[in-house]
């Protein structure tokens, strides 16, 4: 059986071409992706635009994607981690 610990998360790290890296809660995760849902529609695959809402979009993109590529040269990656205090 799975350990259900696979599956907690606490943050994201956001990696964005030319950036450097960010940790976001899930909230500021969902934020940003809505935002390149709607700038880029034509760049977000099709089975997240086919959802209702645009908090629907950014939460199912945030949990069965990890990268997305705009244009060419433009790419956003994000990770889900744990944080752990000693």
């Amino acid at each position: 059986m799975t350990d259900p610990r696979l599956y907690e998360h606490d943050a994201f790290v956001l990696l964005e071409s030319g950036k450097a890296e960010e940790i976001l809660s899930p909230d500021e995760l969902n934020a940003r992706l809505a935002d390149l849902i709607e700038s880029h529609p034509d760049d977000i695959p099709s089975d997240v635009l086919a959802l209702a809402s645009k908090d629907e979009q950014s939460q199912y993109l945030a949990d069965t994607y990890c990268e997305l590529t705009i244009a060419a040269n433009r790419f956003f990656q994000w990770f889900a981690i744990r944080l752990e205090k000693d």
